[in-house]
């Protein structure tokens, strides 16, 4: 049998190309709204983070979230992937 191929993708904060299960979703809807997508599988356009406070704080700071997503996060969702990297921590 031969081996699977495992999905790798960057994270927005350190750049780093890390397997896809490792990292957090971010997603922009067709309306908007951005979520958190915890399965993975959500439609519309989509940024990775790694579950580290450091990875977040960099994001945030150079705005690069907000350039993948194309939309300003608001204080709500930068809350909850605060909460959401130190409950994986």
């Amino acid at each position: 049998m031969t081996p699977r191929k495992i999905p790798m993708r960057m994270c927005v904060g350190c750049r780093q190309m890390r397997p896809k299960r490792e990292l957090i979703r971010v997603v922009r809807d067709k309306d908007g709204a951005v979520n958190l997508d915890g399965i993975g599988k959500m439609p519309g356009r989509g940024a990775y983070i790694c579950p580290q406070a450091a990875c977040l704080e960099r994001a945030l700071k150079t705005r690069a979230l907000d350039k993948a997503l194309d939309k300003r996060l608001g204080d709500d969702i930068v809350a909850r992937l605060k909460e959401e990297i130190t409950h994986v921590e």
